[in-house]
């Protein structure tokens, strides 16, 4: 099995004619056996020729700095005159441990190094070349690799506490191969379920294993696949599409660009299996402009299937026909909304529509249309190669697979995790994220981003999954997960989600864009201070905020769209768990956490104040007076509550309360 002499070494596809991809491809996918062979070993680098150094390239490995890493690498060989592959992968999930970089040499096994920094590449290199393993903070662990010498005294990169507690299918190879190489896919069983569904299914068994194996719309509400599925298989059509939901929008969600920028023919896979199935022959790819790496993955993966055979008229020479096409959104939250999204692909401004009828029966350009997240599209590989009843076996009765989160905010191990769905909470943050940093006390995870809800601590326990979740006011969305520690003002929370939507509105039913403009006034009051109150100002405030329940029921009830009915949510779920912090921001204009700085009473420690003035500097209204070394004084009349003096003074004689 040859693809060319140099293809298993590092060549790009670019220099391997179409021909010789298709026959490549025809060949691994025919045979079982052949995933045994020498050529496709060597791709899974299972053994490697020469030192093989594997960057993090994902947005965050990037971001973080890891094109420096790499040309660090670059250099160290130039320098020590040694022969090597330096491979750029997708993020492996640790975000919080980027730049990530591995290591592997000729019969030993893979060395997971992170953060690694440009100026410390040249210390490891040099350590591991001559057999030695630096075994500070930097080393995550060694790969798992049959066959090969493990380094000795060195901990597994299984066992590490972020990966442990973790059930990967979708991420099962980002962060492990090229993303770019097709044949690399292909090595670690790329394909082999299209080709299954293709040989051994109808497209209505495909359906039915699909409704029975459980799977779930990874995308939001958690709508059975297979049901949606069988929905638009049974609508008469000469045409039908298929749209892949790449337009991730939740504030702290990146869990569909890390997927495409690390395995992007997982989900190509995933969208020719599903339109074989519905007996679509088009699909787009939504996906937001934002993401120009993702984008950049997925054409080149969209052309090398194309010229494999894989995709275009005659897919996998089965006589079924499946064209792709990637279709760039400008960022509107509202496109995430079906309806939204598919008057965007026509062309059109991204506004929803009344439904029914639905997309399954009349969607884009009026014809039966599924769309499905790049979640739901990416666990199909392994549904199909499993089997229904392997993946149904993982997970909750009503909740099956696993789900994919994306780890933020206060937690000491940020990054993208996947877990059995039915894991608590509590194991995803405090097991797998390592818990809150600096001894401070958890006290919610928003989980849904702006549709979805917080869970306090006293449900730590709780399960992640679809029903659970509900019970307590949250929703599992997209897959946001963002943990706030004791610091965080629950109010201000709740405003800035409020914020974020009211923005987002498309404005075309009132319930949404005028209800959630009056909840963001609220909210805004609620966190603002007396000095510029007047006459009934007060009274009118207390009005307002009887209110606010009862107008976000209103806007949930008669909103257009699921966005709009979803809306009041952060708002509820906070007022649910945390109605005490509402109340003291009410009654005692008081913001516990010291967020809502136009409520905080700054003062001016005697003792500790020095007299330097750079806070009477920093302050604009002339509140702050005193003489040089001696203690000063804040004018609380004429403090306008702007936090100037806490940020000037370095020998923290400024509090705040």
């Amino acid at each position: 099995m040859t693809l060319e002499p140099h293809a298993a070494h590092g060549a790009h596809h670019a220099h391997v004619s179409d021909r010789a991809l298709a026959s490549f491809v025809t060949e691994v996918l025919a045979d079982p056996a052949t995933h045994e062979s020498p050529a496709l070993r060597s791709l899974r680098r299972e053994h490697v020729a020469r030192p093989t150094f594997f960057i993090g390239a994902g947005t965050c490995g990037l971001g973080a700095g890891a094109r420096d890493t790499r040309d660090a690498v670059r250099v160290f060989l130039q320098k020590s005159r040694l022969e090597g592959d330096v491979v750029e992968v997708g993020c492996i999930g640790l975000c919080s441990a980027e730049p990530i970089l591995d290591v592997q040499l000729p019969g030993r096994t893979r060395l997971s190094f992170g953060p690694v920094r440009k100026d410390e590449v040249e210390e490891i290199l040099d350590a591991v070349m001559w057999g030695t393993v630096p075994t500070d903070g930097r080393l995550l662990g060694q790969h798992d690799q049959p066959g090969l010498i493990p380094w000795d005294g060195i901990p597994r990169l299984a066992d590490h506490p972020f990966f442990a507690p973790q059930t990967r299918w979708v991420l099962e190879s980002c962060g492990l191969s090229d993303p770019d190489r097709l044949d690399e896919y292909l090595a670690r069983g790329g394909y082999r379920a299209l080709a299954k569904a293709l040989r051994e299914h109808t497209p209505e068994a495909l359906c039915d294993m699909v409704l029975e194996a459980g799977l779930r719309g990874r995308g939001g509400g958690g709508f059975p696949t297979g049901k949606k599925w069988a929905f638009a298989r049974a609508t008469p059509g000469t045409q039908k599409y298929l749209i892949c939901n790449a337009d991730e929008g939740d504030p702290g969600a990146f869990m569909d660009r890390a997927v495409i920028e690390g395995d992007p023919h997982r989900l190509v896979e995933g969208m020719a299996i599903a339109a074989y199935a519905i007996g679509a022959t088009k699909a787009y790819i939504y996906i937001r402009a934002e993401y120009p790496l993702a984008i950049a993955r997925l054409r080149r993966a969209l052309h090398q299937a194309e010229a494999a055979g894989i995709l275009g008229d005659d897919v996998l020479g089965s006589g079924f026909p499946l064209h792709i096409a990637i279709k760039q959104g400008a960022g509107a939250f509202v496109c995430g909304e079906e309806t939204a999204l598919i008057h965007s692909v026509m062309g059109r401004r991204g506004m929803p529509r009344p439904r029914p009828p639905f997309p399954v029966t009349s969607g884009l350009f009026d014809k039966p249309t599924v769309i499905n997240n790049v979640e739901t599209l990416a666990n199909l590989p392994t549904l199909v190669g499993r089997g229904a009843a392997a993946f149904a076996a993982v997970g909750t009765d009503g909740s099956a697979g696993t789900k994919v989160f994306a780890l933020s905010g206060d937690v000491a191990r940020t990054g993208l995790v996947e877990v059995a769905m039915g894991t608590s909470v509590r194991d995803i943050v405090f097991a797998i994220g390592g818990g809150v940093p600096d001894g401070k006390a958890f006290k919610a995870a928003q989980m849904g981003g702006p549709s979805g809800g917080c869970i306090p601590a006293q449900h730590l326990d709780i399960q992640v999954d679809y029903a659970s979740l509900q019970e307590v006011g949250a929703m599992m969305g997209s897959g946001g997960l963002v943990v706030m520690d004791e610091d965080t003002c629950m109010v201000d929370v709740a405003r800035f989600f409020m914020d974020f939507i009211q923005r987002e509105s498309c404005g075309k039913c009132i319930p949404c864009r005028e209800g959630t403009r009056r909840m963001l006034e609220i909210l805004d009051r609620i966190t603002k201070s007396r000095r510029d109150e007047t006459g009934s100002d007060a009274l009118k405030r207390f009005r307002r905020v009887m209110y606010l329940e009862r107008l976000a029921e209103v806007i949930k009830e008669t909103s257009l769209c699921g966005l709009g009915q979803s809306a009041p949510n952060p708002v509820l779920s906070a007022l649910r768990w945390f109605r005490d912090e509402y109340e003291v921001h009410v009654f005692e204009r008081r913001c516990p956490a010291h967020v809502c700085t136009e409520l905080l009473t700054y003062t001016i420690d005697a003792e500790a104040c020095k007299g330097c003035g750079l806070c009477a500097k920093e302050c604009p209204t002339g509140a702050i007076t005193g003489e040089r070394k001696k203690p000063y004084k804040i004018r609380a009349d004429k403090c306008i509550g702007c936090g100037n003096c806490l940020t000037a003074c370095r020998l923290d004689a400024v509090q705040a309360a």
